[in-house]
């Protein structure tokens, strides 16, 4: 299977970083939570490790994409905790070795799904951008949020989310449900950290970039309902 390219690799914010060490990444990555270029680096510069590995054990391409961005998230959560700092071996080394083990735990932990129940579309959303889509995802108020996954993971109609909230105690009206998603989707793009829109939303600080936001919703949200 082909490794897919990542363009982000190529973006500014990201290429300033290639001289940073593993260490170094991975303490700014932990002390600076709010900004995504750290981990987009990481991600950049390890991707086509894991995704050689992935490739070897998945059935197909479609399968081996989504294995790869569910273990991205995994390994997302991971470095929060990793501590580098007291590995005797050299820092490259052991990092690479944990990024392979992880690796390895995801693969065979894994329980994918047939190929025609994944709508994972790995150029629509790179797993760093799922990572923090999910995570400002769970910033929104709740019935926004439940808006959101109903129109992008089940591709429900306004009428359809809103005779649904009727039903569950919530009296609203096709034309609000319109605007509260359109308000969903503001919210959701200015809750995701600022690099993160400029690097895979093309922000340039003036206008709202919605289209591009709720593609990638489109292509995450059904994968974080699994």
């Amino acid at each position: 299977m082909q490794i897919p390219h990542f363009s982000e690799s190529n973006h500014p914010l990201v290429k300033a970083l290639f001289h940073y060490s593993d260490r170094e990444l991975l303490t700014l990555f932990q002390r600076y939570p709010e900004q995504g270029k750290y981990f987009t680096a990481i991600f950049c510069r390890y991707s086509p490790i894991v995704y050689t590995l992935i490739s070897h054990s998945a059935r197909s391409p479609v399968q081996a994409d989504y294995l790869f961005a569910l273990t991205w998230r995994h390994l997302y959560y991971e470095l929060g905790g990793l501590d580098l700092r007291e590995e005797y071996t050299p820092e490259s080394s052991f990092f690479q070795n944990w990024l392979i083990n992880m690796t390895a735990v995801c693969i065979n932990q894994a329980d994918l799904p047939s190929v025609e129940s994944i709508h994972y579309e790995v150029n629509a959303a790179p797993p760093p951008l799922w990572c923090y889509l999910e995570q400002a995802l769970d910033q929104l108020p709740p019935i926004i949020r439940l808006m959101i996954v109903m129109a992008e993971t089940f591709q429900w109609s306004e009428t359809r989310i809103a005779a649904y909230l009727q039903a569950e105690g919530d009296v609203i009206a096709p034309a609000q449900v319109r605007t509260q998603l359109q308000q969903g989707y503001q919210l959701l793009e200015t809750a995701l950290p600022e690099d993160i829109r400029q690097i895979y939303l093309g922000e340039d600080f003036k206008a709202p970039q919605q289209e591009s936001t709720v593609g990638a919703v489109g292509a995450v949200v059904p994968v974080l309902r699994k």
